[in-house]
């Protein structure tokens, strides 16, 4: 199967691999000793924001926005997926150039929805960096897998918009730096079920806005980016804050969550890469039972199984990606539904298998293994868990082949 990728995309590939190798890579470890020697755990790095700055310099910004020439590199779907993957590699490499989630989501939705008074305010410091936001939809009393049942309230008061209700795992909130959130309630309980939520645009710092708590992934607080537990009680905000008209949440979400489920899949293939990577040199380095364990017939198993399943998603995220610029997200979303299945599975037992290679240490914080096999079952449950997916593009094959 053939790809067709640009020379320019080909170029920013190289650009993108050769700053990870000169700068990113390095910067992991410096990263992660300031979160756990700071008095507050929530404070930035220093050194993010000096690799973000590089990164700027270079050109090497806000490439994910495929649809947005005016705001980012034109890049296709397809053009982005083999960069994405390398941004994957680390787990502080898309941040640095400016491609990270919920932000990447987020700022589509306001650039393709968005007023112009919304984009000033929000999206161009968005693009520029210089804020980051967060996706409030989840919410602990309910199945929020079905967007239907979100039960927090945005009802209209005059010129502005009271919102109460409760969310959780809401990611990117306790960073200092988050300042907006895109909040998804329900603004008419009594309409068709797909027209009874609406999307608008929170300050984080509005009065009756209480971020709870952190929550922890797998023990870990994920700081300083995060993911909260968040009350909203009688938040006001203008009514000019809401994006579309009320009822288009539903459908604002589903144009959203394409590109998200994606952009993770894409990330996790390099996660997995580098896993694999790793794995081999570990076991061509150590000696077991009298020869190196890379001689061993099961580890060799393992490695020819991992890179035959890491190929096989990553032409799948391929061949999704460009049925996304063929047409519509919604034209590509038996396979995006596809990816969203294949890829944190495949990346969670790619990971596991690297982390067995490394023994005792694979576990620890010596190898980005532990978190990123974390980050590889949280993406079994971001954007849609597993069986949501399996039950739509299950639902989608019978109707294709049985009529």
């Amino acid at each position: 199967m053939a790809f067709d990728i640009s020379p320019k995309a080909q170029e920013l590939k190289e650009r993108v691999e050769a700053f990870m190798e000169a700068h990113v890579y390095d910067a992991e470890e410096a990263y992660i000793e300031h979160i756990e020697n700071a008095d507050d755990r929530w404070t930035i790095p220093p050194i993010m924001e000096e690799l973000k700055a590089k990164a700027k310099a270079e050109g090497l910004w806000n490439l994910f926005l495929a649809e947005f020439n005016e705001y980012g590199s034109g890049l296709t779907n397809l053009e982005y997926a083999p960069i994405c993957e390398v941004m994957g590699r680390s787990l502080i490499g898309a941040e640095v150039f400016n491609c990270s989630a919920p932000d990447t989501g987020n700022m589509e939705v306001l650039a393709r929805y968005g007023t112009e008074e919304q984009k000033q305010k929000w999206l161009l410091p968005l693009l520029e960096g210089e804020i980051r936001s967060a996706f409030a939809m989840t919410e602990p009393k309910v199945a929020s897998s079905d967007a239907t049942n979100i039960e927090c309230s945005i009802t209209r008061d005059g010129d502005e918009y009271v919102i109460n209700g409760r969310k959780w795992w809401i990611s990117g909130a306790p960073d200092p730096r988050c300042k907006i959130f895109i909040l998804m309630g329900k603004t008419d309980p009594s309409a068709d079920r797909h027209r009874q939520q609406s999307q608008i645009l929170v300050p984080k710092d509005t009065p009756g806005v209480t971020l709870l708590r952190p929550m922890k992934v797998f023990g870990s607080d994920d700081a300083p980016h995060g993911h909260a537990e968040i009350l909203f009680e009688n938040v006001r905000v203008p009514a000019t804050n809401l994006i579309c008209e009320e009822g288009d949440g539903f459908a604002i979400a589903q144009g959203r969550l394409g590109p998200g489920r994606i952009h993770h899949c894409m990330r996790l293939i390099g996660c997995a890469q580098r896993a694999l990577e790793l794995m081999c040199k570990r076991v061509d380095s150590r000696v077991a039972f009298g020869k190196k364990i890379s001689e061993q017939g099961s580890i060799r198993e393992d490695i020819a199984k991992s890179i035959c399943e890491i190929e096989q998603a990553r032409l799948l995220t391929m061949r999704a990606a460009e049925k996304m610029d063929e047409g519509t997200y919604k034209d590509a979303k038996d396979l995006i539904a596809m990816i969203k299945i294949v890829a944190p599975n495949m990346a969670q037992t790619v990971i596991d298998r690297a982390i067995q290679a490394h023994g005792a240490m694979g576990l620890s914080q010596d190898t980005f293994l532990a978190e990123a096999f974390a980050y590889a079952r949280t993406v079994r449950f971001a954007d849609g868990p597993d069986q949501v997916h399996m039950n739509s593009l299950g639902k989608q094959i019978v109707q294709r082949y049985a009529g």
